[in-house]
């Protein structure tokens, strides 16, 4: 168990914490259980992690901390990467050459028919020469340094993806 003085504490022993079930009590009489993912080195604030019938992602802001104590470290690689795999986007279906293709095909013509101005570059499609959408093609594909656009686009894709109004998935 660990007394006081978390924040002081430093990134190298929170490392002893990472991946383990852990209580974290904090002020006021609150207590926390959960699977330590993660430690912000600049506040110390713990991110806790609750398997149930749904994932419960709690932060527990580090001035707070008053004590952290280990419960059991994870028993197999599964529990850790079912940590690592929280914050993932959810992995994308295996699509062969001719599936990518027409997929690719799909979007360029959907982004086209609604005067989104979009060109293919090798396998990648180019949106507005600012954001690059790669194979499999969906919103979790876009990349763009311009967050405006890259959100605009990829709700879009997103939208299309959920109506499946001519793309194969």
């Amino acid at each position: 168990m660990m007394q006081c003085g978390w924040p002081l504490m430093g990134p190298l022993r929170w490392l002893h914490y990472l991946n383990k079930e852990v209580t974290v009590r904090a002020g006021k009489g609150e207590e926390h259980r959960g699977w330590l993912l993660s430690v912000d080195p600049v506040s110390a604030s713990v991110v806790l992690v609750s398997f149930g019938e749904a994932v419960v992602v709690r932060v527990v802001m580090g001035h707070a901390v008053e004590a952290v104590e280990v419960l059991r470290a994870a028993a197999d690689d599964e529990t850790a990467k079912s940590l690592r795999s929280v914050f993932l986007p959810p992995p994308s279906p295996c699509l062969d050459p001719k599936e990518l293709r027409q997929r690719r095909d799909a979007v360029r013509r959907w982004l086209q028919e609604n005067r989104i101005p979009v060109e293919e570059e090798g396998e990648e499609l180019k949106v507005a020469g600012v954001l690059t959408i790669a194979a499999p093609y969906s919103a979790h594909d876009c990349r763009s340094s311009n967050q405006i656009i890259l959100d605009r686009i990829q709700r879009l894709i997103g939208i299309q993806d959920c109506t499946n109004q001519g793309l194969p998935l």
